[in-house]
């Protein structure tokens, strides 16, 4: 079997929320696709429950493209913990974490509604019902009060 980076990575030793690089492919014409790993929460210690997770996913996906170009998708992790962040180009694990961070500060913001969370219709969800503004906006709160880094392993506050 292939081994998978994300994997290979001591769960034990990262300390979250933060950005991080997780690798960058090239594709045949040299178009580089950078992979961050963006941990909101500390691995086996809390995980973000399903409905907070997908409306967090689904803000995100907008909120993000607002703040920083190249992005192709925000998938959240199966652990609960974050999300796989795919971008063109090479962005450094700062400049991702402060866009975060912004989108983060936007979303728990009084201002951010229901009108502003997008696909949460059945024609536009696989699974509609499956959503929580409020958990979204307290995980955002949680996240953003214990501060983003731009590395894993040592606290770098953007």
């Amino acid at each position: 079997m292939a081994e998978v980076e994300s994997f290979q990575l001591d769960h034990t030793k990262v300390l979250a929320p933060y950005v991080r690089l997780i690798d960058v492919e090239r594709g045949p014409k040299g178009d580089a696709i950078s992979n961050f790993d963006v941990r909101f929460v500390q691995p086996n210690a809390n995980a973000i429950g399903m409905a907070a997770l997908h409306t967090i996913e689904h803000s995100m996906a907008s909120l993000i493209r607002d703040r920083i170009d190249g992005m192709i998708d925000f998938s959240p992790f199966g652990c609960q913990t974050g999300f796989h962040m795919i971008m063109w180009d090479e962005p450094t694990a700062e400049e991702v974490a402060k866009a975060i961070k912004g989108s983060l500060e936007e979303l728990a913001s009084d201002g951010f509604t229901w009108d502003n969370v997008p696909g949460v219709a059945e024609k536009e969800c696989g699974n509609y019902r499956n959503h929580s503004l409020f958990g979204a906006k307290e995980w955002a709160k949680k996240i953003l009060a214990e501060e983003i880094s731009s590395d894993a392993f040592e606290r770098k506050i953007v």
